[in-house]
């Protein structure tokens, strides 16, 4: 899976991801999410989520998976975890991991993370490409003051707004995946009500811009195309009991088409 879908992909995983329960934890919220991914309009892949935060931590695990003719083409299945801190109504996270296999190979990365500032990352197979003289050098500071992208689905709402309505849109969301360093905006367009297995309710409408920072090449066609793409949009459900907000439908055109990756299940649990 190549050029923009698959960068799309890694924008939706920044923008969309979920959370495995905390087992034991008392007082925390879980959430589970069966997503549907498309292309235009063809079912391609799914992803199941799990989610909880608890009083002071969260956890968050997503799979996704290629299904139906796109399984006949890549055997993609990818695996995304990450935890921290919850605390004050912020996110802090420690710990991120993925893996990605094909029929050719299969690719980890874990970074540890600390005060919002990137330690340590370890590539297998090693990442070659890094210092390639075409890509924006990634710098100390490009890895400061960042979120791994499943930390990036767990957005706090301000504790004196409304989780529904332009509050729950209007950031910009700085993030890190371990290769590349973007930044995600989001900008409020409406509120419409939404019928799934597990949440009928509101959910926020959100424009949204993918802004690369480094490690990217600016040259490359998917990055361009990427950043001047202005056909992307998310709808964010509020979660209960909690001040967060996390994606129910994301949206993006990409090279191949439009690609959506909607919840046919949302379920909020205490």
């Amino acid at each position: 899976m190549k050029g923009s879908f698959s960068r799309g992909l890694g924008l939706f995983a920044a923008t969309l991801a979920a959370c495995a329960p905390l087992a034991g934890a008392a007082g925390a919220e879980t959430m589970h999410a069966d997503y549907r991914v498309s292309l235009i309009g063809v079912p391609i892949g799914v992803a199941t989520a799990n989610a909880s935060v608890a009083e002071s931590r969260y956890k968050v695990v997503l799979n996704v998976r290629l299904t139906g003719v796109a399984a006949w083409i890549s055997k993609l299945r990818m695996a995304l975890a990450s935890s921290g801190n919850y605390s004050g109504g912020a996110l802090s996270p420690s710990g991120y991991a993925t893996i990605a296999s094909n029929s050719r190979e299969t690719r980890t990365l874990r970074m540890a993370i600390r005060e919002g500032a990137v330690r340590e990352i370890q590539y297998s197979p090693p990442w070659y490409d890094q210092n390639s003289p075409d890509r924006v050098p990634l710098t100390a500071a490009s890895k400061r003051d960042v979120i791994d992208p499943l930390s990036a689905f767990l957005m706090p709402a301000p504790a004196d707004a409304s989780p529904v309505g332009p509050a729950a849109c209007n950031r910009r969301v700085p993030v890190f995946d371990g290769y590349t360093r973007f930044d995600v905006t989001l900008d409020y367009v409406g509120v419409k009500e939404i019928h799934t297995r597990g949440y009928s309710g509101p959910v926020t409408i959100c424009s949204a811009r993918y802004i690369p920072i480094a490690g990217h090449k600016p040259s490359a066609e998917a990055t361009q195309f990427m950043a001047n793409n202005k056909d992307m949009n998310i709808w964010l459900a509020p979660v209960p009991h909690m001040h967060l907000v996390v994606p129910y439908r994301v949206s993006l055109m990409t090279q191949a088409g439009t690609a959506v990756i909607e919840a046919a299940e949302l379920r909020f649990t205490p």
